[in-house]
């Protein structure tokens, strides 16, 4: 991790277990967040919150503070845009399985799609029922990357996800997502935060400029401003555009895990320093 002042408490308010595609199980993201020296960490899986009661659970047996999220895949204006959501009640957790069930739906036709296109153009990979069947989320993308990647098509997942399986590739299927503001909107109506998680990697700032006030309109609580992939000038970008629009800062590495190799917990590329008063600037806004 970066050297910081000793004083310096730290969190991470963005990463992914075995419950969606990353390859660490809830409690053991809470052991590497002790290891690593973290105050806080919150687990957000892409579209399910199926990992989040033994992620409190580890949180209190090791002393770290955990924090229940969830990342939608939403769209907006045909750009694919992810919503976190933190905080999220034990209580409104079938509320949010029955906003995202439809779109997994949809999105598991997508993949079924993809791998039948690949299937057909030579490569013999795992039907998705049977890559489905070794996770404990819905399989996705990073899945059928990570079955090129072992049927030796590909050298990485990275690989698989630049070329073979990109948006632009003729193998990639598009799901229809979430309405970005209505989910923004869906979340506020629960109790939770709602923060739009890394908005430079599929918007330009002129994009970024034109949505951000529809979000904060419908509720948006803050924006990613520290995050792995973002260089020193984007970061300043992006402090300046969540500062224009009166929306709070967050910050997260994107932890997978082995799946992404260069992203550690909390220290992200090596670049990354979330301090812990963003987290406590961001419980303000909870009711």
């Amino acid at each position: 991790m970066k050297n910081t002042p000793l004083e310096l408490k730290l969190c991470d308010l963005h990463t992914h277990s075995t419950f969606s595609d990353g390859t660490l199980t809830p409690e053991e993201l809470i052991c590497e967040a002790k290891r690593v020296g973290l105050a806080a960490i919150a687990l957000t899986d892409h579209n399910t919150v199926a990992g989040l009661d033994e992620f409190l659970s580890a949180g209190e047996r090791h002393g770290v503070e955990a924090v229940p999220g969830i990342e939608l895949s939403t769209e907006w204006e045909g750009h694919e845009l992810h919503v976190i959501g933190l905080y999220i009640k034990n209580e409104n957790y079938e509320k949010l399985a029955a906003l995202v069930k439809e779109m997994q739906l949809r999105k598991e036709k997508a993949y079924r799609d993809c791998i039948d296109s690949l299937k057909r153009a030579g490569y013999h990979i795992e039907d998705y029922d049977s890559i489905s069947a070794k996770c404990q989320g819905q399989a996705n993308r990073a899945h059928i990357a990570k079955a090129l990647a072992e049927g030796g098509y590909v050298a990485s997942p990275k690989e698989a996800f630049a070329n073979l399986i990109s948006p632009k590739g003729e193998h990639y299927r598009t799901p229809k997502y979430l309405d970005s503001a209505e989910t923004i909107s869906c979340l506020k109506s629960i109790g939770a935060l709602a923060i739009l998680a890394h908005p430079y990697l599929s918007l330009s700032d002129e994009d970024v400029a034109r949505f951000l006030p529809l979000a904060k309109a419908a509720g948006l609580d803050a924006m990613e401003t520290v995050y792995s992939r973002y260089d020193e000038k984007t970061t300043a970008l992006a402090k300046q555009r969540a500062e224009q629009n009166g929306i709070l800062e967050s910050g997260g590495s994107d932890f997978h895990g082995p799946l992404k190799p260069d992203v550690a917990l909390g220290s992200g590329c090596g670049n990354l320093v979330i301090p812990y008063e963003i987290l406590e600037n961001l419980k303000k806004c909870l009711k």
